[in-house]
């Protein structure tokens, strides 16, 4: 009998990929030790998830569907049950929440209700990616989702340095000429302005603006994405590029993950620029376009938790900033308690000389990453998961390529304060141990 077995170099390069391992990796680490306490997963906090609220929700989205839109009990039934329109059922309550939070004005019909964001990024690549010159710009360090999207669909990354805000954008106008000099083409730029993932760096209002005269100047498209925008610990909210944006040069990015509930695993895009068809062809809607390849793919985001989605939009009169109130202060509670920790656990040398474990200190988020004067290993982790019961993650994991080999990530969000507090004495007799 002959076996169906595969080998792996008949697969899609992407698999023997080490960014496609490296979730996996970490996740196993968290299995492996239970007992550690992880600052590892960029996950919304616990204390507030209540079961009643998602029947509640999900009676609110209904009460608007009979009361507000006139729906029949059938056609309540219908919207909930059966397979609803490919590019979402709730895309009208989200564009009155981007109205009411961020001044975000768009029409509906350009908005694609995903599978979480991770949908809406490789959608957007995917379209965007015609053949083997089209890339994609992305500050390094970057978000692994976004890297991992674009191996998924064939497109190179390149990186732009970080700098002051997270971008440096002379080297970003610099990254688009020599990829044209070399014939490929940018097709855009993966920016996070607000609290990056990993780093926590945030673009300051003329950073922003820059970014947008660089997009118009070079015909980039900026890929905006905003999981973290509402949690500011300190300051004022910036606008988003979106809101700044006069050109549609910007794609925004949204996910209800963090600011609504991540188990909906409910994202979008908005996608308004327009497509010209050609040789006389109509004008339509990028976010038309996506839902094309997004009714090849997930079919349609399930309603049911959409709807749950849109009825927490309703029950706060559209605005999560109102919604996440009790967030927003825990997060900002922790970040200042991680923040505080590492300076009373690390103080600064009196003598003037540099220190020996720094960190940045975000206005806002979910991570900070901390410095240290030994290179960060995978192995060092599973050491220090066991030995010293903390986790925590290598910053070497966001780079494509060579960086962060003397950085590690911590992560706010999860952690109770007693918690935090045991898990930085833990961090702290790790990294002052001889390794």
């Amino acid at each position: 009998m002959v076996t169906a077995d595969l080998f792996a170099a008949e697969l899609h390069s992407s698999l023997t990929d080490a960014l496609l391992s490296s979730m996996n990796f970490l996740n196993e680490v968290a299995q492996r030790f239970p007992e550690a306490i992880s600052f590892a997963a960029g996950r919304p906090h616990e204390a507030n998830f209540d079961v009643a609220l998602i029947h509640e929700y999900l009676d609110t989205y209904c009460r608007h569907l009979a009361e507000s839109e006139g729906r029949t009990e059938e056609q309540v039934r219908r919207a909930l049950f059966q397979y609803g329109r490919t590019k979402g059922i709730v895309h009208d309550l989200v564009a009155r929440n981007l109205e009411v939070d961020e001044d975000i004005v768009v029409d509906p019909e350009a908005i694609v209700v995903t599978v979480g964001c991770q949908e809406a990024m490789i959608l957007t690549l995917r379209a965007l990616r015609r053949d083997e010159r089209d890339v994609l710009l992305a500050v390094s360090p970057t978000y692994v989702g976004i890297t991992g999207a674009a191996r998924l669909v064939d497109m190179p990354v390149l990186p732009v340095r970080s700098g002051d805000g997270g971008v440096d954008l002379n080297d970003l106008a610099a990254a688009v000429r020599r990829a044209r000099s070399e014939g490929l083409r940018p097709r855009a730029f993966y920016v996070v302005p607000d609290f990056s993932n990993p780093a926590g760096e945030t673009l300051s209002i003329e950073q922003r603006r820059e970014l947008l005269h660089i997009a118009n100047e070079s015909g980039l498209l900026l890929l905006e994405d905003n999981p973290y925008g509402l949690f500011r610990a300190r300051g004022e909210r910036l606008p988003t590029l979106k809101s700044l944006d006069r050109a549609r040069h910007v794609v925004y990015l949204g996910s209800f993950a963090k600011t609504g509930l991540p188990g909906a695993r409910v994202g979008y895009v908005v996608a308004d620029q327009l497509v010209d068809g050609g040789m006389g062809g109509a004008l339509t809607l990028f976010a038309d376009e996506l839902s094309k390849i997004k009714s090849m793919v997930t079919v349609n985001t399930p309603p049911v938790a959409q709807a749950v989605i849109g009825g927490k939009l309703i029950a706060h009169d559209y605005s999560l900033l109102r919604a996440n109130e009790r967030e927003i202060a825990t997060y900002a509670r922790n970040l200042r308690q991680v923040l505080d920790g590492l300076e009373r656990r690390f103080p600064r040398p009196f003598d003037g000389e540099a220190p020996e474990v720094t960190w940045n200190t975000p206005a806002g988020g979910f991570f900070a990453v901390v410095t240290v004067p030994f290179d960060v290993t995978d192995e060092l982790l599973a050491l220090s998961a066991e030995k010293y019961g903390v986790i925590w993650t290598p910053m070497h994991h966001f780079y494509d390529g060579a960086g962060g080999e003397r950085q590690l990530r911590l992560s706010c969000s999860l952690l109770e304060p007693d918690t935090l507090d045991e898990g930085l004495d833990r961090l702290a007799a790790f990294i002052k141990d001889p390794v």
